[in-house]
């Protein structure tokens, strides 16, 4: 993915935690940063996975998976290798 995409996918990323719709992302950062990541790392961590989902919607030609995007989630947080990709 485009690192100068990150900080747009950090803000949805913000916005969802935000919102009462996505709860699923606001319980996955908790649990991140309960699981010692920085608050700026879960953002990221989230963010790159909305962004491979946003990825997938775009290459499938679908509309964005919120299964998906909840299962990416649950295989939160990455190791640092996995970060690189």
């Amino acid at each position: 993915m485009n690192d100068d995409l990150l900080p747009e996918l950090v803000a949805a990323v913000e916005q969802q935690l935000a919102s009462p719709q996505t709860k699923y992302v606001a319980k996955t950062f908790e649990r991140l940063t309960k699981g010692g990541l920085a608050d700026a790392e879960a953002k990221e961590q989230i963010a790159l996975c909305l962004g491979q989902e946003m990825d997938a919607s775009f290459r499938k030609r679908r509309g964005f998976d919120e299964k998906s995007y909840k299962e990416l989630l649950s295989n939160l947080p990455m190791e640092a290798a996995d970060e690189e990709e």
